[in-house]
């Protein structure tokens, strides 16, 4: 080893253990893993205390890992014999910047510190609101910078992810779910999991209740990047399975979420959340292709639907205000609430079921969903057709 390679990790490790460490990037990558660019380094605080975390870059994916401090030294070693060709790092005493040649032959050069205080940790929860922007998993997400500053291109979703889970926190202090001392929360159809961590944050670390919260989705890069970043941070209760939204076995849950569910995935949500008898679900669909070509309207409403952009809204309102009126059905009292998607730039209808005490006339509710299927002439509808094979097979 270089006498610039040892000073680089000597450094690495001393600002590490004195804690001026901020970040650190390993790239110029030229080893054995095709795929493999470069990794990111910085410090962050879970429950086993401060750790080391690690972001590795493919060209394919992301993975996340963290590590003891005290496997620093070993480990920048391995990373830069295995071929990482480049490294920087930043702490409040100095920056160093390593270049490693063809040949082997080394370069270290030093400047002044970009940074002269260290960075806020993932975990401190001094000046946590609803979401911390220091919280780790918004920096590994790319929502936020190592200093905790939000992105320019990540604003929307960062309000987006805050308006959710003020969403969600009105829901559960209005609830019968408000002053328990553990939730279970499942998000159908996840993707990268933003909205996943976000309530698990707030419930976990600012409410410090026992949660178990569950991100399901059918795309295995995406589950399991996210499953690394939560080990990686240690978030107990926090786990991403991969799985549809049709085959998952949810049988009892506190919250259901499906933000992400296209067209009838929605419905299957829904059903899910009613027959594990969840005290709220929050859905926000999209793609309601399911009830459009089947509308033929009553006299009355033929000219006005025979444009096909009023016949893609009424689609639209049909669809989801059938759904509320199903849950009504089951038991639960419903909003409409409109949403901006984390992955859908359009505005979204959310609905917000809680499930009551006491259900209202669910015979009466029934007759008002009949009437309306023969007003537009719907044949079928998937949560519609669920519930029915449910009672079917119940009354059997």
């Amino acid at each position: 080893m270089s006498e610039n390679i040892a000073r680089f990790i000597e450094t690495f490790t001393e600002s590490l253990a004195s804690r001026t460490f901020i970040k650190a990037t390993l790239g110029n990558y030229k080893g054995a893993d095709e795929h493999l660019q470069k990794i990111s380094f910085r410090p962050i605080t879970t429950k086993r205390g401060h750790r080391l975390f690690a972001l590795y870059r493919y060209s394919t994916r992301d993975t996340a890992k963290n590590f003891a401090k005290a496997e620093a030294g070993k480990l920048i070693a391995e990373l830069i014999d295995s071929g990482f060709k480049s490294g920087h790092l930043f702490t409040t005493e100095t920056d160093l910047q390593l270049s490693i040649g063809k040949k082997g032959k080394s370069r270290l050069n030093t400047a002044k510190p970009t940074h002269r205080t260290p960075l806020p940790l993932g975990h401190d929860r001094a000046k946590r609101r609803f979401i911390d922007p220091n919280s780790y998993y918004l920096r590994a997400l790319g929502i936020t910078t190592d200093a905790g500053e939000v992105r320019d291109k990540q604003q929307d979703k960062w309000r987006q992810i805050n308006r959710f889970v003020e969403i969600l926190a009105s829901l559960v202090d209005d609830s019968r779910l408000a002053g328990r001392k553990s939730l279970s929360i499942v998000d159908m159809g996840c993707g990268k999991g933003y909205l996943t961590f976000a309530a698990y944050d707030h419930f976990r670390e600012s409410r410090g209740l026992a949660v178990s919260v569950t991100g399901v989705d059918t795309r295995a890069e995406l589950v399991a990047l996210c499953q690394d970043i939560s080990c990686a941070g240690n978030c107990e209760g926090l786990r991403f399975v991969e799985g549809s939204i049709d085959s998952f076995d949810v049988s009892s849950v506190d919250i259901l979420i499906a933000l992400h569910a296209c067209d009838t995935a929605t419905d299957d949500a829904i059903y899910k959340g009613i027959r594990a008898n969840a005290e709220l679900i929050v859905v926000a669909p999209c793609c309601h292709r399911e009830i459009r070509p089947q509308i033929d309207p009553v006299d009355i409403y033929r000219d006005i639907l025979k444009h096909g952009v009023l016949r893609e809204r009424s689609a639209e309102i049909i669809t989801d205000g059938m759904r509320a009126m199903l849950l009504e059905r089951c038991g639960y009292s419903v909003k409409m609430l409109e949403f901006v998607s984390v992955e859908h730039t359009p505005k979204n209808n959310m609905i917000v079921a809680t499930r009551l005490r006491r259900p209202k006339d669910t015979e009466a509710v029934q007759l008002r969903i009949d009437e309306l299927k023969k007003q537009f002439a719907i044949d079928h509808q998937r949560l519609d057709d669920l519930l029915a094979a449910s009672r079917a097979a119940s009354a059997s």
